[in-house]
């Protein structure tokens, strides 16, 4: 599936350029990146090939069958995302290249959580995640988290990466914690429970007359309390 998508195509045609390409659960440029880690890269061929390999066949109108079953899944995504409607309609075309017959279907938030994400019921769902600095992952990964309503809704399960998860937040030593951390995003990339798509640059916009802000890692409204507007500009 990685491989049949286009992660750049998504950029441009979603993001408008303003994003990069994501291969892992850890957003680039933190220090618990692993930037050994290599994309799979866009390959439609090498798709195809998985695919044979895997046992499916061309079928009727090129999409792949096997024991009498066509390649057939719905995206679930959650209504008044356009990012996400766009990004589940390029996806579709793309998959339909290889093969793959995709239909999407496009929910109301309360029952897309409801109905949907926390009883486990959807095939294949788009969302995206709000990460925070600290890499720990044990709530998303950690096999103990798969309970309806918990985040690990796709079941993932994956003895090292428990043990690693645990392992990570354990200890305030900075090499072990990034060791485990590291180990993790290969295991992902290896499995690939999940196609990593992008990330979002963020556009913050904020009045001239502001002052006090001071961009971080953390965000720029890490300081938030610190914000003034000189009393000669002031309108209100």
């Amino acid at each position: 599936m990685t491989a049949a998508i286009n992660k750049d195509e998504l950029i441009q045609g979603v993001l408008f350029g303003m994003g990069q390409r994501a291969h892992g659960p850890i957003v680039p440029g933190r220090w618990a990146h692993n930037t050994a880690v290599r994309d799979i890269p866009h390959d439609p061929a090498y798709a195809r090939q998985l695919l044979a390999e895997a046992g499916w066949r061309p079928g009727q109108g090129g999409i792949l069958h096997k024991d009498g079953k066509p390649l057939r899944f719905t995206i679930l995504t959650n209504q008044g995302n356009q990012q996400r409607l766009m990004t589940a309609q390029i996806i579709q075309q793309r998959l339909l290249q290889v093969g793959i017959d995709v239909q999407i279907r496009v929910v109301e938030w309360a029952a897309f959580l409801k109905e949907f994400i926390d009883k486990g019921n959807f095939e294949v769902v788009l969302l995206a995640w709000m990460t925070s600095q600290d890499p720990d992952m044990y709530d998303i990964f950690h096999s103990s988290k798969t309970k309806p309503g918990e985040l690990n809704f796709i079941g993932y399960k994956n003895p090292e990466v428990d043990r690693l998860l645990e392992e990570g937040r354990s200890t305030f030593d900075l090499e072990r914690r990034k060791r485990a951390y590291f180990r993790i995003q290969e295991i992902l990339a290896e499995e690939q429970p999940y196609t990593f798509l992008y990330v979002p640059d963020a556009l913050p916009v904020v009045s001239a007359r502001i002052r006090g802000i001071e961009p971080a890692p953390a965000g720029i409204g890490h300081n938030l309390i610190k914000w003034y507007v000189p009393k000669q500009e002031q309108r209100y």
